[in-house]
C-alpha cells in the first residue's frame, strides 16, 4: 500500500532514539522529510537515516535540529527553523518524553505533588506545546496529521503519575482532533505497550548480567500481552506511519494501542 507520504514534511520529537528513531526512518522509508528533534541534536542518527532511505532507494531524507520540548520558546524556535528549511510542517509526531522504569512507580496516596508536576509538565504539556505551535500551519494548509506517542499505562492503575500523564496525552489529543479535524487535521493517540527500545533491552540485559534470570526469562516474565511476546520498536512505527498519512482520514480523536493486545478486557 503507497502510504502517499512522498514529500510530506514531517517533525518527529523524540525522533533520535527508541520508538521516534523508528518512526522517523519509517517515514523516510516512504519518502518524506524528516526533522528529528532532541536535546542532543540527532545529527549522526540524522545522517544515518538519509543513508538507509537512498539505499532503499527512497527519496525521503532525515535532519536533526536541537530541541527542549519542556521550554516554549526552544519548540517555537525549533518549529520555525522546521520551516525555513522545509517550507512547512505537515506531520507533527510528539515522542519526547522520558520512559517509565518499575522504580519510578509510586502508589497514589505515595506519590508527592513533585512527581505529579514533573510527569505533567515533561509530556502533556510538551506534546501541547508542539501541537500549539504547528496547528496554525495545517490549518492554513488544509490539512495535517498529529500523532502523540502516550502509552498504555493510561488504561491501567497502580502507578498513579504514569496512569495521569498518559491519560492527559489522551485528553489533549482528543481536545485537538474535535477543534482541528473540520480543517483538515487528524489528531491520534498511539498507546504503545512494552516494546523493545534501546532502554529496556539494556534493561534486561543488566538483569540478566545481574544473574536473576536469563534475557529469555526475564522478557516472558516482563511480557503479559495476547501476542506473547514483546513487540518490536518497527511494528509500533507502522502503525504510525500510516496514522501520518493521507489513508487514515477515517480515524482521529481516538487512542490506538500498539502493544500486542491486553489480555481480559473489552474496550468498545
Amino acid at each position: 500500500m503507497d502510504l502517499q507520504l512522498g514529500g510530506r514534511r514531517a517533525l518527529v520529537i523524540g525522533g533520535s532514539r527508541g520508538i521516534g528513531r523508528t518512526v522517523a526512518r519509517a517515514l523516510a522509508l516512504e519518502g518524506a522529510l524528516v526533522v528529528i528533534a532532541s536535546r542532543g541534536g540527532g545529527a549522526e542518527e540524522a545522517a544515518a537515516l538519509t543513508e538507509e532511505a537512498a539505499a532503499a532507494g527512497s527519496a525521503g531524507r532525515v535532519v536533526g535540529m536541537t530541541v527542549d520540548n519542556r521550554d516554549d520558546a526552544s519548540v517555537r524556535a525549533l518549529v520555525d527553523a522546521v520551516v525555513a528549511q522545509l517550507g512547512g510542517i505537515d506531520i507533527l509526531v510528539n515522542t519526547a518524553a522520558a520512559a517509565w522504569t518499575p522504580e519510578m512507580n509510586t502508589v497514589a496516596s505515595a506519590t508527592p505533588d513533585d512527581a505529579m508536576r514533573e510527569q505533567f509538565e515533561a509530556k502533556p504539556l510538551a506534546y501541547l506545546r508542539a501541537a500549539r505551535a504547528v496547528a496554525p500551519l495545517m490549518v492554513a494548509a488544509g490539512w495535517g496529521r498529529i500523532v502523540n506517542v502516550s502509552g498504555l499505562g493510561a488504561r491501567r492503575a497502580g502507578s498513579m503519575a504514569q496512569t495521569v500523564r498518559n491519560i492527559a496525552v489522551s485528553a489533549i489529543t482528543k481536545n485537538l482532533a474535535d477543534e482541528l479535524g473540520p480543517q483538515g487535521v487528524n489528531v491520534t493517540v498511539v498507546h504503545p505497550g512494552l516494546t523493545r527500545t534501546e532502554s529496556v533491552a539494556a534493561r534486561i540485559q543488566r538483569e540478566a548480567e545481574a544473574g536473576t534470570a536469563s534475557v529469555e526469562e526475564l522478557e516472558k516474565r516482563l511480557n503479559h500481552n495476547v501476542i506473547g511476546r514483546i513487540v518490536e520498536p518497527e511494528e509500533v512505527a507502522d502503525v504510525i506511519a500510516f496514522l501520518c498519512s493521507p489513508r487514515s482520514v477515517a480515524i482521529t480523536g481516538d487512542a490506538i494501542p500498539a502493544g500486542g493486545g491486553v489480555p481480559g478486557p473489552v474496550y468498545y
